[in-house]
């Protein structure tokens, strides 16, 4: 029914004035608003997912952002909060309403 429907991934946050300051200039990413909806302009389409060239330069460039990098336990994080093992890299964070994202970059 929906396989050829056009999707696109969505979350709630508390404070859309500073949901749109953290996207914008703390990621640095396009932000479109329209009726009360902020819509994230990534290229390749919408996602939670950031997809990276260079896991460690991104992870350092948001740390200096005042970005915190998640921990899991037992998921192999290194000390910058990396996933190495197994798979892409991968580093998790929340947005200010709690929403988890992360940036990856493919082996």
């Amino acid at each position: 029914m929906f396989a050829d429907t056009e999707a696109f991934s969505g979350f709630s946050v508390s404070d859309i004035d500073e949901a749109r300051k953290f996207y914008a200039e703390t990621l640095g990413l396009r932000v479109t608003e329209q009726y009360g909806l902020l819509t994230l302009r990534l290229a390749g389409g919408r996602d939670t997912l950031i997809r990276v060239d260079d896991i460690d330069a991104a992870v350092d460039e948001l740390t200096s952002r005042g970005v915190s990098f998640e921990r899991y336990e037992g998921m192999g994080q290194d000390a910058k909060g990396i996933n190495r093992a197994g798979g892409p890299f991968i580093a998790w964070f929340t947005d200010p309403a709690g929403n988890i994202l992360s940036v990856l970059q493919d082996r």
